[in-house]
Formats: C-alpha cells, sequence, structure tokens
C-alpha cells in the first residue's frame, strides 16, 4: 500500500507546467484559496481539479515545479482546505511526497516532510496516519542518520514527531522514533561506529522539542526508572550549553520527566521484581535520583534568575526566566502550567493546565502555525487532543438558537430549584435530629 500510480489524465502532454512553473501553480493556487470550502458539488469538483493539478507537478522532472506545488499543497493543508478531498488521494501524495524526500533538493525534503505532517494530522488518527508512518519513518530516520544540511534534518525531526504521534499505535513505535530522536541528541549513544557528530544547536533544540512532544504521550506505557537515568542525567547537562534554546528545551523535557514521575523510584516498585534487582541497587537508583533532582533544581533556580548582563544576548531572557520560575514552582510546589487560547468564533476557551498538554499546544501551535486556529475550529484531531467541545448551536438558525438558549436557562433553573428543595430537606432533617 501508499504506492499508487500516478493520477489519470495529465490535460496536456509532457509540459503540464513546463514554461513558466511557479506562475501555473500559483494561478492553481488562487483558484484554490479563493473557493470556500463547501460540500457542494461544484466547489467540490473544482477543488478536486485543482489538487489533481498539484499532484501531476509533483511527477514533472524540473525541481522548481514541483518546490512550487509542494508550497502550494502545504499552504492548502495548514489552512485546513483540503479536509475530505485527500482521503482517496493519500496515498499517492504519500509515494511523492516521500520521493522528494529522498531525492530532491535540501528546499524540496523540507517542504515534503512538512506535507507528510500536515497529511498526517489533516487525516487524523487511524489506519491511514498508521500507514503514513511506516512509509515515511525510514525515510525520515535516513535523513537524521545521514546528518545531512541542517534544516533537512530539522524539517525531518518535526516530521517523524507527528506522524508518530498521530499514527502510532503502541510503545514499540513510539520507542522506534524516540531513539532516532535520542541518537540525534546524544549521538555517541547511538548504532553508528565513527567520528562523534555533534549537533548544532538549532538541530539539536529541534531534536530536544521533537523528543519531548513524543514522550509526553508515553503515559502508562513508561518502563522503569532504572531505564530513565542516563538520559535525565544528559538532560541536565544541556541547562548548562551555550544556546539560550538548547538550555530551554532541555527544561521543557526534564519538566515532562518530572510530571510522568519517570524521576520517582517508588513509581517503579516493581521494578527489581522485574529486573532481577536488589534493595541495594534500588537504594543507589533512589540516591543517584535524589542527586539529580536537587542538581536540576539548583541549575533552573540559575536560570530563573539569570541578569542580560552587559554584551549579553537578550534574545528570549525573559521566556527563559518565566520558563524556569514554572519549572522551579513545578518542582518544589507541585504548581502545574497553565494557559488559555480563545478559539475565534466560538464561545469555546482551549486551556491546557500541565506540562504534557503545554508542550503538545506549544508543539502544534509552532507546527501549524498561521493555520493552527483553524484547525482548532474544525479539525476533529486537534479538538480530541485538547479535549475541545463545539458550539452546538453554530450552525442553527437564529430562531433555533434562541430555543435552544431558552431551554439551556429552563434546564438551569430546574436543576437550581431542585437543589434547593434538596438543601432545605437536609436542613429540615439536621432539626428534626436535634
Amino acid at each position: 500500500m501508499g504506492k499508487s500510480k500516478k493520477s489519470k489524465a495529465r490535460g496536456g502532454g509532457d509540459d503540464l507546467l513546463d514554461s513558466s512553473d511557479a506562475d501555473s501553480v500559483g494561478s492553481s493556487s488562487t483558484a484554490l484559496s479563493d473557493l470556500s470550502i463547501s460540500y457542494a458539488t461544484e466547489h467540490v469538483n473544482s477543488q478536486e481539479f485543482v489538487l489533481d493539478k498539484y499532484i501531476d507537478a509533483l511527477y514533472e522532472k524540473r525541481g522548481s515545479t514541483r518546490e512550487a506545488a509542494l508550497g502550494k499543497l502545504v499552504d492548502a493543508f495548514e489552512s485546513f482546505m483540503l479536509h475530505g478531498l485527500v482521503e482517496n488521494k493519500y496515498a499517492t501524495l504519500l509515494s511523492q511526497f516521500n520521493n522528494s524526500v529522498k531525492k530532491g533538493s535540501t528546499k524540496e525534503g523540507c517542504l515534503a516532510s512538512r506535507a507528510i505532517g500536515l497529511l498526517a494530522i489533516t487525516l487524523g488518527a487511524g489506519s491511514s496516519s498508521h500507514e503514513i508512518m511506516e512509509e515515511s519513518h525510514p525515510q525520515l530516520s535516513r535523513v537524521l542518520q545521514a546528518w545531512s544540511d541542517a534544516s533537512k534534518m530539522i524539517s525531518a525531526l518535526d516530521c517523524l514527531a507527528v506522524i508518530t504521534f498521530v499514527g502510532a499505535t503502541d510503545l514499540a513505535e513510539t520507542e522506534l522514533s524516540l531513539k532516532a530522536m535520542w541518537d540525534v541528541i546524544h549521538p555517541k549513544s547511538g548504532s553508528n561506529v565513527g567520528i562523534v557528530r555533534k549537533p548544532k544547536p538549532p538541530v539539536l533544540a529541534a531534536a530536544l522539542s521533537a523528543w519531548t512532544f513524543l514522550l509526553t504521550t508515553i503515559g502508562s506505557w513508561r518502563i522503569n526508572t532504572d531505564s530513565w537515568k542516563e538520559p535525565i542525567a544528559f538532560l541536565s547537562t544541556l541547562l548548562e550549553a551555550e544556546d539560550r534554546a538548547v538550555r530551554m528545551a532541555a527544561g521543557e523535557a526534564l519538566a515532562v520527566c518530572f510530571e510522568l514521575n519517570l524521576l520517582d523510584v517508588n513509581s517503579c516498585e516493581d521494578a527489581d521484581i522485574n529486573t532481577g534487582g536488589t534493595g541495594g541497587s534500588k537504594n543507589r537508583l533512589f540516591l543517584d535520583m535524589q542527586a539529580l533532582k536537587a542538581k536540576i533544581s539548583g541549575l533552573a533556580t540559575n536560570l530563573s534568575a539569570e541578569a542580560g548582563g552587559k554584551g549579553a544576548d537578550k534574545k528570549n531572557l525573559t521566556d527563559q526566566r518565566e520558563l524556569f520560575q514554572q519549572i522551579l514552582e513545578f518542582v518544589k510546589y507541585g504548581e502545574c502550567p497553565e494557559e488559555s487560547v480563545k478559539i475565534a468564533g466560538k464561545r469555546d476557551v482551549l486551556r491546557v493546565s500541565s506540562w504534557c498538554e503545554l508542550i503538545q499546544l506549544n508543539f502544534l501551535k509552532r507546527y501549524l502555525g498561521r493555520g493552527f486556529m483553524k484547525h482548532v475550529q474544525d479539525n476533529g484531531l486537534i479538538q480530541d487532543i485538547f479535549d475541545i467541545k463545539t458550539d452546538t448551536t453554530q450552525t442553527l438558525s437564529s430562531t433555533d438558537k434562541k430555543i435552544f438558549r431558552s431551554e439551556e436557562e429552563k434546564g438551569r433553573a430546574l436543576k437550581l430549584n431542585k437543589d434547593r428543595r434538596l438543601a432545605q430537606a437536609r436542613k429540615n432533617a439536621a432539626m428534626l435530629i436535634e
């Protein structure tokens, strides 16, 4: 599966977009973006025609033509305009996206990686997204193992995180992606032999961000604490990195580790039984983890109060202080971060109140970019992730809305009256007992 043949009717020979690649694809983009999403037959047919033109352009030999088509498809995916149109075409799209990752230029590979992730988000959880993950994982892993262009690696990391987040169905699949990301974060732990490579700060920060985003999904799947000792110890050393983005990404990763109790030996009391360990080994692990907690708390304290200093890079300094202040409050007092996003056009508010939720929100906001709010409003996957309830009155007429809200108010009044009667009954019963 996932290797469909080229779509039919290329419409005009081998030179579909030969003479003016960008102009032709650009005019197609205008046609697509100008059409409001409607399930009226004529509009759907028009959008499908434009989508087919983009798919045809992905088969062209000229790289600039493919890049132009990928760029317009990414724009359409971001705006959630292709929902309902790609279910029967995703295998064809996926095959060409993966070809672009494998054989295309750096720009084409970055666009294709992004398109794969957006395709998975558009389709939502299910067999199609699982197939996307299975088909794309090997190629994305090869990009990371090749240590190619930094921008291509960052795109591959983001894509791998998204397709695993949406498509993985068990711990083994998630661990496979976590391992590929960790081999970028801490190369000497990888299977490759030879010279140990050191990732550039932007790549390291992206790998940490992708790894943390995926870590939020492991929940009850997590394995014993001893397995996390080395990764957590290495993350703590990154709090002293020169690059601020790396320090912040490491801090977020450690915050999730704290929230998932990966530093808590007591959360895995059966570890000794399962691994044949002894009480002494558990005590040593406990002491090691306590020492790590103390080190992390100390570093977080320093970073939460870091002064800019003369000539210092003040970019994101305020964000760093606020982040590590939140981490300290969580570690010391158990206070979780909270954030809310007003959903335009609805009475609903997207609220998060844990580190895992906050990491997911920030990653998806960054990944979806300007299309984030559109996906929040219309994409069932995003609504399920953040438990957003849709406004049932949104599609009703003005008269029906009045009736619906009148019934809501009547229901609330009846409930209040019932609560008052019950309260009075309890009061009377108490007086009789006295």
